[in-house]
């Protein structure tokens, strides 16, 4: 039995012809016939009354064409949910994000992927560059996004954006009143930093001309939060660096009072999608593609 001899049987009974029921189904006569007599023969019962003008079913066909007919629609029904699957994005995504990264990105890219792709769930983490990178390489990550160009060649990455420092400077600070930074005029010595182990920590010292492993005398905060870090500055003075997209939620006379960009060219940070595997390839590009239309203007998208 297949099902165009079924589709047959049901074209037979809608026309009550087998001229026209064979160029329905675009077969000729003797095909849609001798398929119909095999199926008959198959089943072991007659379907069909070709005495009668025109052609009907058999007491004993009629049901058998009703229950062709919901055969073929079956069918219809299941060719259609294979094309809504194909087309749709559904599943779950592990991704992994850097502490200086979630706090700004997540509020952008959560509201904007459950709108655009209802069927996306989000696994989070929220690691710092290394973990993030052995979570990858053990598959216990999908994806994840950094800020450093440390992936190695058993990974796949590309830089997503761009964004630049700005300065976070309390009005009592000697550069309180610049209308733009320059790195040369930056001092260790009132910066307030991340503790060791956050690549953001590390990219603000080689803005001021330091090493990593350079001493200063900023206090560190194992807490790894930028917002500490902003904490501080507005209650206890100094300064810090933040990434641009920290400021993007801040009210604007907080900006207004303690921003202060970087004169051209300013120092930025590539933000990079890593992946190991190709397996979840669409679910990464909708997340990616969600973030891109979700990014404020203050970033370069790449």
């Amino acid at each position: 039995m297949t099902l165009a001899q079924l589709q047959y049987l049901v074209a037979l009974d809608t026309h009550r012809h087998f001229g026209d029921a064979a160029a329905a189904c675009d077969v000729t006569q003797p095909t849609l016939s001798g398929q119909l007599q095999r199926l008959e023969e198959e089943l072991g019962v007659e379907l069909i009354d070709r005495s009668h003008q025109p052609v009907v079913p058999t007491a004993a066909g009629e049901p058998i064409v009703e229950e062709a007919r919901a055969v073929l629609a079956a069918r219809d029904r299941l060719a259609t949910t294979a094309t809504e699957v194909k087309d749709r994005v559904t599943g779950t995504l592990r991704l992994g994000m850097l502490p200086t990264l979630s706090p700004y990105l997540l509020p952008l890219l959560l509201p904007a992927l459950d709108t655009a792709f209802p069927e996306v769930s989000l696994v989070l983490r929220e690691w710092p560059t290394t973990e993030i990178l052995d979570a990858l390489r053990t598959d216990a990550l999908d994806a994840a996004l950094i800020a450093t160009n440390q992936a190695g060649p058993d990974l796949h990455d590309r830089v997503l954006f761009t964004e630049p420092f700005v300065g976070y400077v309390a009005p009592s600070h000697r550069l309180a009143d610049r209308d733009a930074l320059a790195p040369a005029a930056l001092s260790i010595e009132d910066l307030w930093l991340l503790s060791e182990g956050h690549c953001f920590r590390d990219q603000v010292l080689q803005v001021c001309g330091r090493a990593p492993s350079a001493p200063q005398a900023a206090t560190q905060f194992e807490s790894g939060s930028l917002e500490t870090l902003v904490r501080l500055v507005r209650n206890s003075g100094g300064m810090t660096l933040l990434p641009r997209l920290a400021t993007h939620q801040m009210p604007e006379a907080e900006r207004s009072t303690f921003v202060v960009p970087f004169a051209d060219p300013a120092p930025t940070r590539n933000v990079r999608l890593v992946t190991r595997r190709r397996h979840k390839q669409r679910l990464v590009d909708a997340v990616v593609s969600t973030l891109y239309d979700a990014l404020p203007d203050t970033v370069t998208r790449r």
